[in-house]
């Protein structure tokens, strides 16, 4: 079976993460990393091409390549977002990387450009957007939809019923009760525990642990 020619657009931690998953999994052959022009620092990234994002219809088919867009969560995923829609437009077919490590038991098909590392568990009658993405290791329950461009964490769990808007980000180890509705544009931060509604661009901040006055010294049992 001929693998199909991939594009992964980034040059950074996760475009590097991309390439490792990609080629794990021997579904895609990887052949070059883009970036817009006025970011390239290097001629190649993991021993590979790095393409002005100028050139790439010329210098790659969009019948024989398809793409995927590597990047974080900033600006509350709107970069991504837009780079997305645009190798879209140029009329790339889009792929996703799910791991063969997630239990995906939803019969609904995941979105474009998603990116679904091990562990992830995603329950069945689940709905996944386009362009999300999920660390690993997160709880994704029954009935729930997740929106379009958002970025979930590590270690996150999403209640059965639970709705997640468009460009949402959840942090590590929130937990969202069941039946919750999350608007556009929400940020739940790090340890958030989320029993209520969130109306869009709302900022839920779990609290950090502060320093005990006992120093570990005087600690007998450490």
């Amino acid at each position: 079976m001929t693998m199909k020619k991939l594009i992964i657009f980034g040059s950074g931690d996760i475009a590097e993460l991309a390439n490792f998953y990609f080629n794990r999994q021997k579904a895609y052959e990887v052949v070059a990393f883009s970036v817009d022009p006025e970011y390239i620092k290097e001629s190649s990234f993991c021993g590979l091409p790095v393409v002005p994002s100028s050139e790439l219809v010329d210098r790659f088919s969009t019948e024989e390549h398809e793409a995927f867009i590597a990047l974080s969560y900033s600006k509350l995923n709107a970069l991504r977002r837009d780079r997305y829609l645009a190798i879209k437009a140029q009329g790339y077919g889009i792929a996703s990387y799910i791991s063969d490590r997630a239990t995906v038991l939803t019969e609904y098909p995941i979105g474009e450009n998603c990116f679904i590392l091990e562990d992830n568990t995603i329950q069945p009658f689940t709905r996944i957007g386009n362009n999300v993405t999920l660390w690993s290791g997160n709880h994704i329950g029954h009935h729930s939809v997740i929106g379009d461009h958002t970025f979930i964490a590590s270690h996150v769990v999403i209640s059965g019923g639970v709705t997640v808007g468009e460009q949402c980000f959840i942090g590590v180890n929130a937990t969202v009760r069941d039946h919750v509705a999350i608007g556009n544009r929400c940020v739940i931060g790090a340890g958030a525990l989320l029993l209520a509604d969130a109306q869009d661009e709302g900022v839920y901040m779990g609290t950090g642990s502060e320093r005990s006055r006992v120093p570990s010294t005087r600690l007998r049992n450490i």
